[in-house]
């Protein structure tokens, strides 16, 4: 297939969000859904170790680093919440791997910021959520234009899902 202009893919992404309810698009606040061409060293998370930049890093609430937060202890594993998981690891290494949607070792999309529960109902609504979804590892992934205006539904979806609180595995078992 050849390469999408950026156009092209913008149309998806809102062909993606034309097909979502309105009452999950009215309940979105504080987020945007943008693309990139391809993932930097911030969406792959090379930045976040012991930085606290990075997806999840700097502007993070209190309690993501270990601190007493309004939901409670913090301080996961990498300075991630405990009750948070990483979504797909490329190699099965969930410890140097940023949280997204992945094919093979390709970062599909990736959503950065605060679930709703997360925000403690707006609490650290400052800067918005950011959905990013990727257009060189769509275009490297999937080789007919059909396949990529369902992966990238896909991959708008589960990256939306994560701001309503949903996890992979509930994701996954919807078919995201």
């Amino acid at each position: 297939m050849d390469k999408l202009t950026g156009a092209e893919f913008e149309a998806m992404i809102e062909e993606a969000l034309d097909a979502i309810p309105d009452k999950f698009l009215e309940a979105l606040q504080n987020i945007v859904v943008v693309w990139e061409e391809e993932p930097n060293a911030y969406h792959l998370g090379e930045d976040f170790e012991g930085s606290g930049d990075g997806p999840g890093g700097a502007g993070m609430p209190e309690g993501c680093n270990g601190e007493e937060s309004a939901w409670g202890e913090g301080g996961g594993e990498e300075g991630w919440p405990d009750e948070a998981e990483p979504l797909a690891a490329a190699d099965g290494d969930w410890d140097d791997e940023p949280w997204g949607t992945w094919c093979n070792d390709e970062l599909l999309g990736l959503f950065d910021g605060l679930s709703l529960e997360e925000s403690c109902g707006g609490q650290f609504d400052d800067l918005p959520n950011v959905i990013t979804i990727f257009k060189g590892p769509h275009e490297r992934c999937f080789s007919t234009r059909e396949e990529m205006v369902e992966e990238v539904g896909k991959t708008v979806i589960h990256e939306l899902g994560h701001y309503f609180g949903l996890d992979d595995d509930a994701l996954y078992a919807m078919g995201y």
